[in-house]
This record gives C-alpha cells, sequence and structure tokens, in this order.
C-alpha cells in the first residue's frame, strides 16, 4: 500500500485529483472554508515533493511536465466537482445528451489550465521557504483574475467566494473589491505551510497573517454594526414572487402567467412593484397575445409595476435579432422600459463559430435557433413610480457573478437580478449562484433584490444580510419596504487597489528571496 502511494501515477494524477475535488466543499452550499487551511498547503508541498523528486525519481520523465500534469490533475478535480452541474442543462432536450461528456471532461480540463500553468511556470522556484508562499499565492490570484477577464470570463469559485457565510470576512469588499480580497484570502489559506518552514522568521509571518484575520473580522463587525439607519428615507414596497415552474411548463405562456398572478396576491390599492423571475415569455411576440394583457387588466392596478425576463427581438437591417431582456410593465402589459441582456452564457445563450455549429446542426441551449445578441447602451433603467424616480442596475442572471458590471456603474438605487435557476435541477449550482449576490451587494453597499425561478429569492441588504428568502424549491412570495438612497461613487479604482497589492508582494517575494527566508 505504501508504495501505491509514493507512485507518480498517485503522486500527480490520483492525489492532486481527490485534492482538487475535496476543496469544493469550502463552496456554497457546504461552506467549509476551513478545509482550504488544509488543501492548498498540502498542494504547496505537494509541488516542492515533486521538484524534489523530478531531480531523482522522476528524472527519466519530462521535467516540467510532471508540474503541468499535477496542475490538470488538481484543476481537474476542482472543476469537475465544482461545475458538474453545468451538465444538467443539456438533459432537457435529447439532441444536447451527446454533449454531456464535453461539459464533464472537456470544460474541467481547459479551466484546469488556470492551474496548470502558474504551477507549471513557478514550480520549479518552489521551496520551504515564505518567499515561495508569496509566490504561488500571487500567481494563484493572477490566475483568478485571468481566468475572470479573457474569453468572456468566468469568475465562478474564485478563493474569496468560499467564505462567503462569514459576513464579517468579506465587509472589506466595499474598500479593495473582490480580486484584491481574493488575493488575500489566497495567502492566509496558504499561510499554514510555514509551519513547515526552518526559519526563525516564520513566527513572525505566522502572528502577522493571525492579526490579519483578526483585524479583518473586527472590522467586518464594526461596518455590520454600524449600518446605516434608513428610517428617515422614502420607501418602496417590492414582492418577490417564485412559482416554481418547470422548464417544460413554459411552452403555456397563458398558465405561466396566472400561476405568477395567483402567487404574487396583488392587492390593487396598495403601491407595489412585483419582481418576477428570468424568461417568463419565450416567444418574442408575447406583447401582442391579447390573452395575458386582460390577465394584467384584470389583476393589477396603476399602482403596479411588474418587472420580469422576456425573450425579446428587433428588426434591423440584415436580420431579425434577438436578446434575453428584463422588461419593465404596467397593469396594461404596456412596456415601460427594457434592458438588455450584456454578458451571455457561452453555447447557452449564443454559440461561438455559429455558423459552423448550425451548419452541423446545434444551436444554442435555451430555445429558439438564433443566438441572443448582446445588449448595447445604459446600464441604469430609470423608472417614475409612486412619484419617485427609482433607478435599478439590472442584473440577469449569469451577470450577477461579474463584479465590473456593478463596480463601473454609478448613481442606482437597487440591484435587480433575475435568473432561471431550473437548468441545474436540484444540485449546488443554484446556491453558488446566489452566494456572488451577496458579493455585489456588498461591494457597492446597495440592497440586492434577486428573483429566480427554482433557485434562491432574496432581499439582501447593502452588508450581505439576507433578510427574506424564498428556497430553490419553495412557491410564494416575500414583501419587503426598502428604503430609496443612491450609489454614487464608481468603483472601477478597485482593480488598481488590486494592481498596486500585487507589486507589493512582487516586492516582498524579491526582498524574502534575496534574505534566503
Amino acid at each position: 500500500m505504501l508504495n501505491f502511494f509514493n507512485k507518480r501515477i498517485f503522486i500527480i494524477f490520483i492525489f492532486p485529483l481527490i485534492l482538487g475535488a475535496f476543496t469544493v466543499l469550502s463552496f456554497s452550499p457546504f461552506n467549509l472554508f476551513f478545509v482550504n487551511f488544509l488543501s492548498l498547503p498540502l498542494l504547496f508541498l505537494l509541488i516542492v515533493y515533486v521538484k524534489k523528486k523530478s531531480k531523482s525519481v522522476y528524472r527519466k520523465k519530462p521535467y516540467l511536465k510532471n508540474f503541468f500534469i499535477l496542475g490538470t490533475s488538481y484543476g481537474f478535480g476542482f472543476f469537475l466537482f465544482g461545475i458538474y452541474w453545468i451538465s444538467n442543462s443539456l438533459t432537457f432536450d435529447d439532441s444536447f445528451k451527446f454533449l454531456i461528456p464535453f461539459s464533464l471532461i472537456i470544460i474541467p480540463l481547459f479551466l484546469s489550465l488556470f492551474f496548470s500553468l502558474p504551477i507549471l511556470l513557478i514550480g520549479n522556484y518552489c521551496d520551504k521557504n515564505i518567499s515561495s508562499i508569496f509566490l504561488i499565492s500571487l500567481t494563484f490570484a493572477i490566475a483568478d483574475f485571468l481566468r475572470s477577464k479573457i474569453l468572456s470570463g468566468f469568475p465562478w469559485n474564485l478563493w474569496a467566494y468560499s467564505i462567503s457565510s462569514s459576513l464579517e470576512g468579506i465587509q472589506i469588499l466595499s474598500v479593495i473589491g473582490l480580486f484584491s480580497l481574493n488575493l488575500l484570502i489566497i495567502i492566509i489559506f496558504f499561510s499554514p505551510s510555514i509551519l513547515f518552514v526552518k526559519s526563525r522568521s516564520k513566527f513572525f509571518f505566522i502572528s502577522f497573517f493571525i492579526l490579519l484575520m483578526f483585524a479583518n473580522h473586527i472590522y467586518g463587525s464594526y461596518k455590520i454594526n454600524s449600518e446605516k439607519n434608513y428610517k428617515n428615507l422614502n420607501k418602496i414596497n417590492f414582492k418577490i414572487v417564485s412559482a416554481g415552474i418547470d422548464l417544460n411548463e413554459f411552452k403555456d405562456e397563458t398558465e405561466v402567467v396566472s400561476k405568477l398572478i395567483k402567487y404574487s396576491e396583488p392587492i390593487k390599492t396598495r403601491k407595489t412593484i412585483f419582481i418576477w423571475p428570468e424568461g417568463i415569455f419565450l416567444d418574442d411576440n408575447f406583447y401582442k397575445k391579447k390573452n395575458i394583457k386582460e390577465l394584467f387588466k384584470k389583476n393589477f392596478s396603476e399602482n403596479h409595476l411588474i418587472i420580469l425576463g422576456a425573450n425579446t427581438s428587433k428588426k434591423s437591417s440584415s436580420a431579425k435579432k434577438y436578446f434575453n431582456s428584463m422588461i419593465f410593465v404596467d397593469n396594461n402589459f404596456g412596456i415601460i422600459s427594457k434592458y438588455d441582456k450584456k454578458k451571455l452564457v457561452p453555447f447557452g445563450e449564443f454559440l461561438p463559430f455559429e455558423k459552423l455549429f448550425n451548419f452541423i446542426g446545434l444551436k444554442k441551449i435555451t430555445p429558439g435557433y438564433s443566438s441572443f445578441k448582446k445588449g448595447i447602451g445604459k446600464n441604469i433603467i430609470n423608472i417614475k413610480f409612486n412619484s419617485q424616480n427609482i433607478k435599478f442596475l439590472p442584473l440577469i442572471c449569469y451577470e450577477i457573478i461579474f463584479p465590473n458590471l456593478v463596480n463601473n456603474s454609478k448613481n442606482f438605487n437597487f440591484i435587480l437580478n433575475i435568473s432561471e435557476d431550473a437548468w441545474f435541477g436540484k444540485s449546488i449550482g443554484p446556491y453558488q449562484h446566489f452566494s456572488k449576490a451577496i458579493f455585489r451587494s456588498i461591494e457597492v453597499e446597495t440592497f440586492t433584490i434577486r428573483s429566480a425561478n427554482k433557485g434562491l429569492s432574496a432581499f439582501i441588504s447593502p452588508k450581505g444580510k439576507i433578510i427574506k428568502s424564498l428556497a430553490p424549491d419553495e412557491i410564494g412570495n416575500i414583501e419587503l419596504d426598502l428604503p430609496i438612497f443612491e450609489t454614487s461613487k464608481k468603483q472601477f479604482k478597485k482593480d488598481l487597489i488590486f494592481f498596486l497589492l500585487l507589486i507589493t508582494f512582487v516586492f516582498t517575494f524579491f526582498i524574502l528571496r534575496k534574505l534566503k527566508i
């Protein structure tokens, strides 16, 4: 048995894969963030061990290949078990089922490059010293930043998201932003590796990281306990509605609308903004249907505003363009305003190299043959309701995971997120998706209103507290009067803070390297 554990196949293939899979327990819905204090130091020690073995036992193998395989194995375990739920979206249409192996193997393998390439680059420079811990931390942070930006970006399960259950730990987001917090979280998770360093300086660094965690917790507690008093502000009544609708039910739009109206429980004399989920209308001609208009006229009044998701279209000189939209309608089912989704899901909402894939008979996963087009224009929707100007920052589904969509906007009152999480079934996907909304609220200190069909719907406070919520399998509504105040400060400088922090880590690495610490 011991011989097997010492074999190359276990060291660089099997053990890293298990370690990567184990790390997923730190994210929602498990939230066992402390496992990262074990998994990341073990990964670091494994890299150092493989470097040593590559010079002796593994010397007949290509030297750098060992680091690449180790990183790939770890990344494959991390992404396979972390985003396996993507494959569930391929089970609703028989024509997509052959792609399930692609989603379970090719996607995790591709994403594992964000582990294998950094480990390949730094593996030869890693030793049991403190400078190497700084090196691997800043390299992992850069890899996460690049993963969030290139090829439309996929900032899913960054290390910072593993502490989403600790509101005190993430309040610093509003000051330094997601990527800076992510860098600090990474080095804190790697910090137990210092125990294996022989230098006497290790006690200083261990004390420093403990003090850093303690100070951050104290700051977070202070921020939470000093939440603003909203008593003197004007308030608006919001009602989030979930009808727990199966995806195959959306073909009958009248039935879907009837269910949502039933669970909305509208009171005609009460001024209310109703928030329905994404994708209520699949047919882009929904606004012409008399039976839908009659349902709205019968059940809603001039005191009501309804916000929901729908497929919309626009004619152009070349062809008809389709959009995944959030629409704002009155009681007569008249469209007051509209927002078109800007960040589209590859293969889910649009096909890269569409003509090629269409030629071989493939289409996007969501209903409709043509790909959606990216929305253009303003990010903020300004609505006059109850004699108040209310400014929404609309985010549809997947857009909630992109911090730049929130940080690069200003002068809005509420973040409004609608989603369709039924695609991911009873998996961990909807819980991971929801945790991102908590971060967006804290980053700009604004209320988030989230309505998700078969996902978590909630009112989230500017400090990330879940005030009221509906579970993924819960049907009904939640209602809350929210104060109107404006987020006026642009947050684009947070990326600059991240780059300054990176530079600090680089200088620290070279200083420690020179001092042989």
